[in-house]
């Protein structure tokens, strides 16, 4: 049987573990996050193993291993930072080991996110630019403005009502599309092209592809081709549903 703060070491490295797989992080941040917890805490020889849907770990002396499922992912790297934080303050014996399983479970129960309308306007500014820094069309740049921050609101919305995979991204990808052809043909915007592309940059998983690269590049296989085929059905969602606007209108 594990002893008390084994059991202690094991909870606070697995829910470290687990916030950062479900905001965003890369498995090898992960795994070696997890396998310096245990080494601070006096166990060298702990076993870690981390897909983005779970994370088993071992304190080998101690006997026994724990799994912590990950249900939900998202991109907040904020939070990865602040786990991060917290492992290196834990690391120069700047907090406790209880301190430190206290303040993941602080972080968890009140999430410093942004608020809402600061992500719309920033979704309508990552719009709107890229269309004078990529296609230098000017005049489109308000239009694209526009429907980006619409586009995000609905793909918000839906995240928040419908717990249905890659739904929010095809809806908002078919808003986007019916905005940027109505406003075309009311002479509000001149390419339609322009205008979807724009809009639809801040849906596009970036930060999970880019993921799925490193991980298979750190040898991650397994954790790399999941998160590839989540970003790829991400981009497909987004594709169909302006295909489907672009056929249909």
């Amino acid at each position: 049987m594990a002893t008390e703060r084994g059991q202690l070491v094991l909870k606070t490295a697995l829910q470290a573990g687990r916030i950062m797989i479900q905001n965003g992080s890369e498995v090898a941040r992960v795994d070696d996050t997890l396998t310096r917890i245990a080494q601070n805490s006096g166990y060298p020889d702990s076993k870690v193993y981390v897909t983005i849907t779970g994370i088993m770990m071992a304190l080998s002396s101690e006997g026994n291993a724990q799994v912590e499922p990950v249900k939900n992912r998202t991109i907040d790297l904020e939070m990865v930072t602040r786990v991060n934080d917290l492992s290196r303050r834990y690391a120069a014996h700047d907090i406790s080991l209880v301190q430190f399983d206290e303040a993941l479970a602080d972080l968890e129960a009140h999430p410093h996110t942004f608020p809402v309308w600061l992500q719309l306007v920033a979704a309508a500014f990552v719009s709107g630019t890229l269309e004078i820094v990529f296609r230098g069309n000017y005049h489109d740049a308000l239009v694209t403005f526009l429907i980006g921050f619409l586009g995000y609101a609905v793909f918000l919305g839906v995240n928040r009502l419908a717990r249905v995979r890659f739904l929010s991204e095809f809806l908002a990808a078919i808003v986007i599309g019916v905005l940027a052809i109505e406003t075309v043909k009311w002479g509000w915007g001149n390419s339609t092209d322009d205008i979807i592309i724009g809009s639809v940059m801040p849906l596009v998983p970036g930060v999970p592809l880019t993921n799925a690269v490193r991980d298979i590049m750190s040898g991650d296989l397994v954790s790399g081709i999941a998160r590839g085929m989540e970003a790829v059905m991400s981009a497909v969602a987004i594709g169909s549903g302006i295909a489907v606007i672009l056929q249909l209108m």
